[in-house]
């Protein structure tokens, strides 16, 4: 396993006892860790390459769990959160969950609690990783089609046949065919059902009866 795809645990907590703690839990499954005291600490060092997860005390000194949730979501950092508290509330626990945590774990907590939910955590995070790699290659074969094979896919995704978007466009429908096969070919889409879900994973406008 390289680097680039072992899977790490990231610790915040002020408590030294603590983070020990989870440190020896962790090494007992065989888990990549890293810990920190506080946030800052945290925000000074570079990510993992690979897929991550976070867990994070609630109650921290200078800057809360809720907070740096907070500020990585503004930041655009999608790391899977593990949030523990030993002074757990309910408003708290709801804020946390809403806010995309994937558990909230009340001190003291069950050691398997909390590797189940890390556990968790990591899975969603090679999903989302695999999903945030595919759409980034789908950007890239769009932007590679011209302005016109551009219109011409969004055109097919509604419906349209090649005469119907050969009317639409003013143009001859053999140019049309040109277009569609660049489009195919460029999209490295196998059906036209296939481009239609390539599209949706881009989110790409579709034509309305009124467009038409």
């Amino acid at each position: 396993m390289t680097s680039s795809d072992q899977p790490t645990v990231l610790i915040i907590d002020d408590d030294s006892r603590m983070r020990e703690a989870m440190q020896r839990l962790l090494k007992t499954v065989g888990l990549h860790f890293e810990s920190f005291a506080t946030p800052q600490d945290f925000l000074g060092h570079k990510l993992p390459d690979g897929p991550s997860c976070l867990v994070l005390d609630v109650r921290l000194p200078g800057m809360s769990g809720l907070d740096l949730q907070s500020k990585l979501i503004e930041a655009g950092v999608q790391i899977p959160i593990i949030f523990i508290s030993g002074h757990g509330d309910i408003p708290m626990t709801v804020k946390a969950m809403k806010s995309g945590a994937v558990e909230f774990l009340t001190k003291p907590f069950r050691d398997q609690d909390l590797i189940d939910a890390i556990q968790q955590a990591l899975k969603n995070n090679v999903e989302t990783r695999r999903e945030q790699n595919e759409t980034a290659q789908l950007q890239e074969r769009y932007a590679k089609l011209t302005a016109r094979e551009r219109e011409v896919m969004r055109l097919m995704i509604s419906g349209m046949i090649s005469k119907q978007i050969a009317s639409t466009l003013g143009t001859s429908e053999i140019t049309v065919t040109v277009h569609r096969g660049q489009v195919m070919r460029k999209m490295q889409a196998n059906s036209p059902a296939e481009l239609g879900r390539i599209a949706e994973k881009l989110k790409l406008p579709t034509v309305t009866s009124a467009d038409r």
